[in-house]
């Protein structure tokens, strides 16, 4: 009676062969839960957020030009800077620094306050100044890695390896999705390219393949071979998917793959979103007022365009949805730089990301979705030598925001040294960004693991901890 062999022949006599009764029913139950992805539903704790939308700055934005003013730099522009500060860290692009002592780099821009706090926010993005009381800065966010793609994947998953969960992938396995037809994970991207580092910051690692993120295009088919092909109508299509999930499930009875439960609810998902994502991603029905609050041109894709499918998301029950917007990487040279490039993509990407805040507050939503903004890491103080300005990578301190979802709002946190190099108060790891996302909705952190390769993983990995300056 202790033969796996036999065990696994028991098995298959029952589901394969037992006709209806118990057994099928039971099958059928098992289905219907796989269907459902096979989250967890886990809740350790009450949520705040039902949801999450981030806003991902994709290539890094500069703090210094955008939400960490620092007068200080003004007094030493073009002078080196003290070695005290550079000794001994490494930078993305050492050959522009070896030459000689980089010189410090006092930001161009006008910075103006905001709101009862008197938060200073730069000239390039008046539009969040207008929210200032609704968000909450972060101006001493770390990062371990300082080349894009792995620092993406670190943003994402906690660690710099490809092949590791997202932070999306983690949430929907733990408590699922309040949507039937729409993936639980959505992603949306906009600017002259995809992010580096690609679907990896986005993955499911090696959690079930069912919670990976589902990129959305903003325009004609949201996801390509969606559609019904011509000539084939619903009757056959309905036979040949019925087709298709029985022998699904009878490979599932037999070897248990939760691999073949993936592909049961993948083909059922798609199913009822070749109804649900053309709706969706219409939003020539949005009244003017809300068009214009966004800037939105309902015939282009546009960062504009994803913020209003993303508050159209979470409004269906989405669990997470990620926007990515490129062209940040400013080192100077060409259009890459601190004069007319982060101007462009600033101005891309300001109106929106206001709008999306104020539209959820309108809508009662912004209390249920945590709103984050931000890059994979920063830029430096220091200029790089190039034929325009720019500035390096940084990972020791750089700026983000978030709003909603059981943040504290217009609770501004953090302070730099006067250069804007190093945290000197209240510094927060990408680990403990991420162990708050989850507290927010609802986790415990240290208890949402899976086990994998032996041991039991989770998304701060080893670290992390619950920033409670940032809760309301």
């Amino acid at each position: 009676m202790n033969d796996p062999t036999l065990l696994r022949q028991t098995r298959r006599h029952f589901f394969q062969e037992c006709g209806i009764g118990l057994g099928s029913m039971a099958l059928a139950g098992l289905f219907n839960q796989q269907a459902r992805a096979n989250s967890l539903n886990i809740a350790h704790h009450i949520a705040k957020a039902k949801s999450v939308i981030f806003l991902f700055m994709a290539g890094g934005p500069s703090q210094l030009d955008l939400l960490d003013e620092k007068p200080e730099l003004v007094r030493w522009d073009g002078k080196p800077i003290p070695q005290e500060f550079i000794k001994g860290k490494r930078f993305a692009f050492m050959d522009t620094f070896a030459k000689e002592t980089p010189k410090l780099l006092a930001s161009r821009r006008k910075f103006t306050r905001y709101g009862k706090s008197g938060v200073a926010i730069s000239e390039l993005l008046p539009h969040l100044g207008t929210v200032a009381d609704d968000i909450s800065i972060v101006r001493t966010v770390a990062t371990n890695v300082f080349n894009h793609a792995p620092a993406k994947v670190f943003m994402n998953t906690g660690s710099p390896q490809f092949g590791r969960p997202s932070m999306g992938s983690w949430l929907t396995y733990g408590i699922g999705s309040e949507s039937n037809n729409l993936p639980g994970f959505v992603v949306l991207q906009s600017g002259p390219r995809g992010p580096r580092g690609g679907a990896a910051c986005w993955s499911s690692g090696f959690l079930p393949s069912a919670f990976q993120g589902v990129p959305f295009r903003s325009g004609g088919e949201p996801i390509l071979n969606l559609s019904t092909p011509k000539g084939i109508e619903p009757f056959s299509q309905e036979k040949v998917l019925n087709a298709v999930k029985e022998l699904n499930q009878v490979r599932l009875a037999d070897t248990g793959d939760p691999e073949i439960a993936t592909r049961i609810h993948s083909y059922e998902m798609a199913y009822r979103m070749q109804s649900s994502a053309p709706e969706l991603i219409d939003i020539s029905r949005e009244d003017s007022r809300t068009l214009n609050l966004y800037g939105a041109d309902v015939r282009k894709p546009s960062f504009a365009r994803n913020c209003l499918l993303a508050r159209r998301l979470v409004e269906r029950g989405v669990r997470f949805v990620q926007l990515y917007h490129a062209d940040w990487d400013h080192h100077g040279g060409g259009d890459a730089n601190l004069e007319k490039g982060i101007e462009k993509v600033a101005h891309e990407v300001d109106q929106p990301s206001a709008a999306l805040v104020r539209d959820l507050k309108n809508r009662g939503l912004l209390d249920q979705t945590l709103v984050i903004w931000g890059g994979e890491f920063g830029r430096t103080p220091m200029s790089e030598v190039r034929e325009t300005t720019g500035r390096n990578h940084h990972i020791d301190s750089f700026s983000m925001w978030m709003a909603g979802g059981g943040i504290k709002a217009g609770g501004h946190m953090g302070k730099t040294d006067e250069f804007g190099f190093s945290p000197v108060e209240d510094r927060l790891h990408v680990h403990d960004l991420h162990a708050t996302l989850l507290h927010l909705l609802g986790i415990d952190h240290l208890k949402l693991t899976f086990k994998f390769q032996g041991r039991n993983f989770r998304l701060t990995d080893v670290h992390g901890n619950v920033v409670s300056k940032l809760l309301a």
